[in-house]
């Protein structure tokens, strides 16, 4: 697991560290989740642009999802 710090700009802009990105490339679709006071940026592939918001939400905001990130 990598994390890396980063900040929003006053454009709502932010820069992903270096070590993060290293296999996004420029135009790649990335999907942002928001939960309560978690941003969750997850690297989208083609299957997933036809899926819907409720579907994405079962996927990635269960209770496996939350053990994983809850000592961070």
């Amino acid at each position: 697991m990598i994390i890396g710090t980063t900040k929003m700009s006053s454009r709502g802009q932010v820069v992903l560290p270096l070590d993060i990105r290293k296999d996004i490339k420029e135009g790649d679709r990335l999907i942002v989740i928001r939960r309560d006071d978690e941003i969750i940026l997850k690297k989208s592939i083609p299957e997933t642009a036809l899926w819907s918001e409720k579907s994405l939400a079962k996927t990635w905001l269960n209770k496996e999802e939350d053990e994983i990130w809850k000592d961070l």
